[in-house]
């Protein structure tokens, strides 16, 4: 099945965490997860799947910004100039997963799931990701709509379905 092909409404979670888990594989690679907003949701949708220690490293759930700055070595100067909840902050986690793992493909996630601590400038809903393939670290900011927990949902739902997709893009 290729995964770009399909709308994004026909793969569930499970459906995505088995085309990853075909993918690591395959390939020979472990993942990682950094988890904020998502609270371990995105490690407990990989381990659902029987035989997920054979691809799934180990996943960080950083709450607070201490947790990131104690377990991802996130700075606290980061986190000071630009809030947990931006592309810097997503990105040194994504980075801080794979240093601190045997992981060679990794997922953060790092956003305002609500129903408070939204502002203007990063209003509930705003999820910043940043993802590491191979040495190769990207980002993103996406906005969900709904509750606390259709915020997290689609977070989950996002960062499965990008990991299939950066994945799919690898020699």
């Amino acid at each position: 099945m290729n995964p770009s092909i399909l709308p994004k409404s026909e793969l569930s979670s499970p459906v995505l965490v088995g085309l990853l888990a075909d993918v690591l594989l395959q390939k020979g690679w472990l993942l990682a997860t950094a988890e904020s907003c998502t609270g371990g949701m995105i490690s407990a949708a990989c381990t659902d799947l029987a035989g997920s220690s054979n691809w799934f490293e180990r996943g960080f759930v950083t709450y607070s910004n201490e947790a990131k700055t104690e377990m991802l070595g996130v700075a606290a100067a980061l986190l000071t100039a630009h809030g947990a909840v931006s592309e810097e902050v997503a990105r040194a986690m994504v980075q801080g997963a794979i240093q601190h793992s045997r992981a060679r493909v990794a997922v953060a996630v790092t956003g305002v799931a609500g129903p408070t601590g939204g502002s203007r400038a990063k209003p509930v809903g705003t999820v910043w990701f940043g993802f590491m393939v191979d040495g190769q670290v990207s980002s993103e900011r996406q906005h969900f709509d709904g509750d606390r927990a259709a915020v997290r949902s689609a977070t989950v739902h996002h960062a499965l379905q990008r990991l299939v997709q950066l994945l799919a893009n690898q020699p």
